[in-house]
């Protein structure tokens, strides 16, 4: 898997939960976020430190990990 290198682990930071350039916003607050309905526009409003490319970041980072191949036994 391609890593994204806007997405960090600490494991001291946010319980190590994946973590946004550092910073303790969570991918997964961007993505309960948007799911909300939350734009993406309105989040960088809410988030000034945030940038456009976090947001994408986030959705590849998600996309990622939800794309596993399953075989039927």
């Amino acid at each position: 898997m391609p890593r994204e290198p806007r997405i960090t682990f600490n494991p001291q930071q946010c319980g190590g939960r994946p973590c946004i350039r550092g910073m303790r916003i969570r991918v997964s607050d961007i993505l309960d976020m948007l799911g909300a309905g939350v734009t993406p526009e309105q989040i960088l409003l809410d988030f000034p430190d945030l940038e456009a490319e976090d947001i994408r970041s986030s959705l590849r980072f998600a996309a990622q990990r939800v794309d596993f191949p399953r075989v039927a036994a």
